[in-house]
């Protein structure tokens, strides 16, 4: 077998160690970011479409079903590169064809979420995923320690994969429940096959790539802004209230970047249920980070009238997605060791940023900014309460660097 991979310019999967200095974020990881800022591109505005054309309920639901599969395909890539990773030619034109499946897959989710059509999406993903499978493969010939494992991944990703297929031939009625139970199969997977040999993923690393991807999806929030803002200058009636919310969409998405990287994260993993808990739960967080682009995009053709959802409802489409993601990071990356103020303050503030479009009711003059203006005011408030209150995590070492993970 060595003299075959070096015939072929192949060197062997092998684990990486998991305790290796410097480790940082690859080009290659970089780069495969970059199509998932497609897919979530085009998950947002067909958010904000459905919304805007009074469908806010039926949209959520499409939204979160096709965000799944975005998360789903880039999270699985990041933990099997965190452990494996051996950058020779096969693993980045494997890597290429798992980029190529979620092109597709992006493709195909503005017929998926608008129109119910999903056999692109899920052509795509299906893609995204058996490349990954010859990835295991790999590891299966390569690493005896850990043959048992990647078989048992390669076995389950492959087995999940023919069910979505044949998941297009069933009546739209059964699609809800399809998409769980097929939802809640992928995720067993690496909970059944890690039972064998936990793979040695990095801590460091693993938290760097949650964080660029935490960037990726509050950069759609960017885009909202500056949307807002194109539009006032086109809108010489409107050019004030969308300024204005352009100014507290920056304000909005800047104070989630602040709180979400107040704290490191690398020392939330150790056991295997740790771990799995640090990366399920990303998905709320990621979700509604992607879904404040929509609910932006949303007060900006409020403001134009050309909007079919109550002011309420429209509203909401901003404030709860934030508060989902200001409760979600609290949970998740502060309440442990924060002190008693801060844990009262980040869920209250979180509440009120949800009931803040209510505020419609009370001041209908005010236009779509009103939310917006006391959204931003309450994540303020909870950067100050984070940076005066601390937390005992931060005391104890230095926040997390999107440049190199700390050692």
């Amino acid at each position: 077998m060595p003299g075959i991979l070096n015939r072929l310019d192949l060197r062997p999967l092998r684990p990486r160690d998991k305790h290796e200095p410097h480790r940082a974020a690859s080009s290659l990881e970089l780069f495969f970011d970059l199509v998932f800022v497609v897919a979530v591109s085009l998950a947002a505005e067909s958010l904000h479409h459905l919304e805007t054309d009074g469908h806010a309920a039926a949209g959520v639901g499409a939204y979160l079903m096709v965000f799944f599969a975005i998360w789903w395909a880039w999270m699985n890539f990041t933990w099997f590169a965190t452990a494996f990773d051996n950058d020779d030619w096969l693993y980045r034109v494997t890597t290429i064809a798992q980029m190529a499946g979620v092109l597709v897959l992006a493709a195909g989710v503005p017929s998926a979420m608008q129109e119910g059509t999903l056999s692109v999406v899920t052509y795509g993903y299906v893609i995204m995923r058996l490349a990954m499978v010859s990835q295991w493969l790999r590891v299966a010939a390569d690493a005896p320690e850990y043959r048992k494992t990647a078989l048992r991944y390669a076995a389950g990703i492959t087995i999940v994969q023919a069910l979505w297929v044949l998941r297009l031939l069933l009546p739209d009625s059964l699609g809800v429940a399809s998409f769980i139970v097929l939802a809640l199969a992928e995720m067993a997977v690496p909970i059944i096959a890690e039972r064998n040999a936990v793979t040695p993923w990095h801590n460091h690393h693993i938290a760097e790539r949650y964080g660029l991807f935490t960037l990726v999806v509050l950069g759609e929030g960017l885009l909202g802004s500056a949307n807002a803002i194109i539009d006032g200058l086109r809108d010489a009636e409107h050019v004030y209230p969308l300024i204005l919310l352009a100014a507290c969409a920056l304000v909005i998405v800047a104070m989630m970047w602040w709180m979400y990287f107040q704290v490191p994260q690398h020392d939330k993993f150790g056991s295997l249920r740790r771990s799995l808990t640090f990366g399920y739960t990303h998905y709320v967080i990621f979700a509604a980070a992607a879904a404040v682009s929509a609910g932006i995009e949303v007060g900006v053709s409020q403001q134009s009238g050309g909007v079919e959802l109550s002011p309420v409802a429209a509203a909401a489409t901003l404030t709860v997605p934030v508060a989902v993601f200001v409760l979600a990071t609290w949970a998740l990356a502060i309440r442990p060791t924060a002190r008693p103020v801060t844990n009262v303050v980040l869920p209250v503030a979180a509440g009120l940023i949800a009931l803040s479009a209510l505020l419609e009711m009370a001041w209908p003059t005010a236009g779509p900014a009103a939310a917006a203006v006391l959204t931003a005011l309450l994540l303020v408030v909870v950067v100050v309460t984070l940076g005066a209150a601390g937390t005992t995590e931060r005391q104890r070492g230095p926040r997390l660097s999107t440049k190199a993970p700390l050692n």
